[in-house]
C-alpha cells in the first residue's frame, strides 16, 4: 500500500477536530480528520442520557451556526449536541474519515515531518494536530475493592438510574457530573449519598444574566491558568430543567446525604476525611465573590439589570454538615453502587513525539509543542478557562491554524536571486 502525503493530519473529529477543520481550510491547508469511532462520539457514548449542555445555546456553540429549532436561552440535549457537530462538518465540508484509529506517529527525518501509522495505511505530515480532547481515559482510584461486592463505575458508564442496582448509591465526585448524577438519582426515588471535594459553585443566573455571560464580561473565561492552589478544585454548574445552581444544601433538603472526601476501605467500611465544612465553605465563598463582583460591574458600567436579593438566601445546614458523617458500613447503609465521578487522565501513548510531564500532560504554550510541527487543541487550559469548552475550543483552534499558516509562509520563503 503506497504512502499517502497530506500536510495536516488532526486526530480526533469532536469539537476540537471539527473546529481545527473549519481553521484550516480557512487558511487553505491541506488536511485530513481521522477519527477511530464517530462524529463527537463522546457526546454519544461517555454521557448519561439525560445530559444537556452547562451552557446556554447562545454561547455553547461554533459562531458560524446556530443550534437549530432551539431558543437561545435552551440547554440542549446530548444528542442535540451531536446533531449539531454533524451537521458543522456538512457545514464546513469537513474532511473527515470516521473509523481510522492513528496508533503510531514519529518523526521522518528523510520526509521532514512525521511518519503516521493508521489503520486504514501510512500516511506522512508536515504537521500533526491532536485533537482528541480532555475525556480520554476514566480515572476510578483504587479505593474499594471487587471483592467488595458492589457495582462500581464511573460517571462516563452511567446512563440512567435503571442501570443500577436496587438500594441506595453512593456518588464520589461534587464537581458537575457527580452534582448532576447524585441529583438524578435522588430524584428518581434512590438514596443517595454524595462524597464532595472542594468545588466552585457559580450562581447559574444572577440579576438575569447566566453564568457564561458573567464569566465573560468579568474577564474569567481569559484567565490563564487555575488560581494558585486551586488546581484539583473542581467545577459545579448544571443547565437540568432550564439551568439552576448547585446547591448542596438543597439537595440534602431533599433527603440526599453528604459526605467529604472518600479516603478509605476496611471491611466493609469506607471512610471520609474531615473536610466537609471546609469544601461546602469554599463552594460558598465563590458564590458569595461571584455575585459580589457582578454587582461592581453593574455599578460601575452603571447598568440597569435587575436586583436579584433571592440569590443571597441560603438553605439551613443539613444535621450531614452540622455533624459530618466520618464512617459508612456500606452494608448497613444498603449502598450497593458506587459512581465514580472522578475525572479523567490524558492518554498520548500513541505519539512517538513530543515532551509530557509525570502525569502524561504535554509541554506546549498555547496548544504549540516542544516538538516543531506538533499541536494540541481541546485540553482544558490550553492558552485559558475556556479552552475546554465548545466556544472556547473553537478560538483555540483559530490560533493553531494561524499558527501552521505562518510555519508555512517561513518555509515558503526564497531570497531573492543574487546578481
Amino acid at each position: 500500500m503506497p504512502i499517502k502525503e497530506v500536510d495536516t493530519i488532526v486526530v480526533g473529529a469532536g469539537q476540537a477536530g471539527i473546529a481545527m477543520s473549519e481553521h484550516l481550510t480557512a487558511n487553505g491547508i491541506d488536511h485530513l480528520i481521522f477519527e477511530r469511532d464517530r462524529i463527537a462520539e463522546s457526546w454519544r457514548t461517555r454521557r448519561w442520557d439525560s445530559l444537556v449542555a452547562n451552557g446556554p445555546a447562545w454561547h455553547d456553540r461554533f459562531p458560524s451556526l446556530d443550534f437549530e429549532g432551539h431558543s437561545g436561552e435552551d440547554f440542549v440535549s446530548k444528542d442535540t449536541v451531536v446533531s449539531y457537530f454533524e451537521n458543522y462538518v456538512a457545514h464546513i465540508n469537513a474532511p473527515v474519515k470516521c473509523g481510522v484509529d492513528v496508533t503510531h506517529v514519529t518523526r521522518d527525518v528523510t520526509y521532514g515531518g512525521f511518519a503516521v501509522s493508521t489503520t486504514c495505511g501510512l500516511y506522512r505530515a508536515k504537521h500533526i494536530v491532536a485533537a482528541t480532547g480532555a475525556f480520554q481515559t476514566p480515572v476510578m482510584p483504587p479505593i474499594i475493592p471487587e471483592e467488595a461486592g458492589l457495582q462500581q463505575m464511573h460517571s462516563a458508564d452511567y446512563r440512567n438510574p435503571d442501570q443500577l442496582r436496587e438500594g441506595a448509591v453512593l456518588v464520589v465526585g461534587g464537581g458537575s457530573s457527580g452534582a448532576q448524577i447524585a441529583q438524578e438519582l435522588m430524584e428518581s426515588g434512590r438514596k443517595t449519598f454524595i462524597s464532595i471535594s472542594p468545588h466552585d459553585r457559580p450562581p447559574r443566573r444572577y440579576r438575569d444574566r447566566d453564568n457564561v455571560w458573567w464569566l465573560g464580561v468579568l474577564g474569567k473565561w481569559e484567565m490563564p491558568t487555575p488560581a494558585p492552589g486551586t488546581e484539583h478544585v473542581t467545577f459545579a454548574v448544571s443547565g437540568k430543567d432550564g439551568g439552576h445552581t448547585i446547591d448542596f444544601r438543597k439537595f440534602a433538603a431533599s433527603g440526599m446525604v453528604l459526605l467529604g472526601m472518600t479516603q478509605a476501605y476496611d471491611n466493609g467500611v469506607l471512610t471520609f476525611a474531615d473536610d466537609l465544612q471546609a469544601n461546602i465553605a469554599h463552594g460558598d465563598k465563590n458564590y458569595l465573590s461571584v455575585l459580589e463582583e457582578a454587582d461592581d460591574f453593574v455599578r460601575r458600567n452603571n447598568l440597569d439589570l435587575p436586583e436579584d436579593p433571592e440569590a443571597r438566601k441560603t438553605w439551613p445546614d443539613p444535621e450531614s454538615l452540622t455533624n459530618p458523617i466520618h464512617a459508612l458500613d456500606l452494608a448497613r447503609e444498603n449502598i450497593t453502587s458506587v459512581i465514580w465521578a472522578t475525572g479523567y487522565k490524558l492518554d498520548f501513548g500513541w505519539l512517538d513525539i513530543g515532551e509530557f510531564d509525570v502525569r502524561g500532560r504535554p509541554l506546549h504554550s498555547r496548544g504549540i509543542s516542544t516538538e516543531p510541527g506538533l499541536y494540541f487543541v481541546g485540553l482544558p487550559w490550553l492558552s485559558r478557562r475556556g479552552s475546554s469548552f465548545i466556544w472556547g475550543v473553537w478560538h483555540d483552534a483559530k490560533f493553531i491554524a494561524d499558527q501552521i499558516a505562518i510555519q508555512h509562509a517561513y518555509l515558503d520563503y526564497r531570497p531573492p536571486a543574487k546578481r
